[in-house]
This record gives C-alpha cells, sequence and structure tokens, in this order.
C-alpha cells in the first residue's frame, strides 16, 4: 500500500487543465524518481506492503517541516506496520537532501521537478507547488483511499490506522 500526499488547492495543474485526481480503486502509476540519497525509488518495487507517499509543497517550509516531522516520528511504527512512505514535492534532490538532514528524515522524499508524479495523480497545483494530498496505496497496487484535506500535524497517525485496515483486508 502507498500512500501519497500532496497540498489541498484548486490551482490548475502544469498542463492547463484542471488536474483529475486518481480515485480508490484505479491502479497506481508505475512511476520512478531519484530520493534524496541519490537512490530511483519505484512503486512497481513496493508492491506487496503498503506504502505512504505523500505531496507536499516545498521543503522546510512550516506546514510541510510540521508534516514531515509527523511522519518521522512515528517513523518505527511505521515499520513495524511493513508500511513504506515517500514525500513528494517539486524540489530538488539537493533541496530534499538539506530537509531531510536537517530535519532527521529516515524515509525517502522524492524529487519531482518536472511534476511526473504530481502529474500523474493529478495533484493539484499552486504557484508551481503541489498541494498537501495523500493517496493511500495497498499491496496491489490500487489506491485504497485519498485524502484531499490534511492536517499535518495528525495526518501521519491516521493514515498509519488506515494501512493498518487496509493491510488486513488482503
Amino acid at each position: 500500500m502507498v500512500v501519497l500526499a500532496a497540498t489541498a488547492g484548486c490551482a490548475k495543474g502544469t498542463s492547463g487543465k484542471e488536474p483529475q485526481m486518481l480515485k480508490p480503486g484505479i491502479q497506481a502509476p508505475d512511476l520512478s524518481a531519484v530520493d534524496q540519497n541519490g537512490q530511483t525509488r519505484t512503486l512497481a518495487s513496493e508492491r506487496g506492503h503498503p506504502v505512504v507517499v505523500y505531496f507536499y509543497p516545498k521543503d522546510a517550509t512550516p506546514g510541510c517541516t510540521k508534516e514531515a516531522c509527523a511522519f518521522r516520528d512515528v517513523w518505527d511504527r511505521y515499520k513495524a506496520a511493513g508500511v513504506q512512505v515517500f514525500g513528494i514535492s517539486a524540489d530538488d534532490r539537493k533541496s530534499h537532501e538539506k530537509f531531510a538532514a536537517d530535519e532527521k528524515l529516515p524515509f525517502p522524499l522524492l524529487a519531482d521537478p518536472n511534476h511526473v508524479w504530481i502529474d500523474a495523480f493529478g495533484v493539484p497545483t499552486r504557484l508551481g507547488m503541489a498541494t498537501r494530498v495523500s493517496f493511500l496505496i495497498a499491496p496491489d497496487g490500487k489506491i485504497a483511499k485519498v485524502y484531499p484535506e490534511v492536517d499535518p500535524g495528525v495526518h501521519a497517525v491516521q493514515v498509519l490506522a488506515d494501512a493498518d485496515t487496509v493491510k488486513q483486508a488482503r
């Protein structure tokens, strides 16, 4: 299961059209991106277990730091539950590297400067930045739940509870 989070907003995507966010039951696109350490990560390699991938606007901003640190603070519970977390923004790898080091983030932050993931998941953007939206992807690679409105401080715990439910439903 993969959870993707992005920020809520009403702006148009990079194509100029209103994005259509993927809905539960849809197969998540098979994408890859480089994380803060230069390692290529793919959704296909995460099949068989839940994964959290969340979209967020910008590294080191107050709300994004709060959300990332909330995932960090319960990371041991995610690991114990067998749930992977991916954070995604339009920031580049170097920005992710600094943000992850400064906040001691133990999970991958994927660089999406060309909006490949953002567009594929239909995540709205504002001023070129992803909005805060999450997608929970089940072990079979299908989207289990979409979180279009995210409270950065409590979202990580909420998604973990849902990930456990989806995992048990297999």
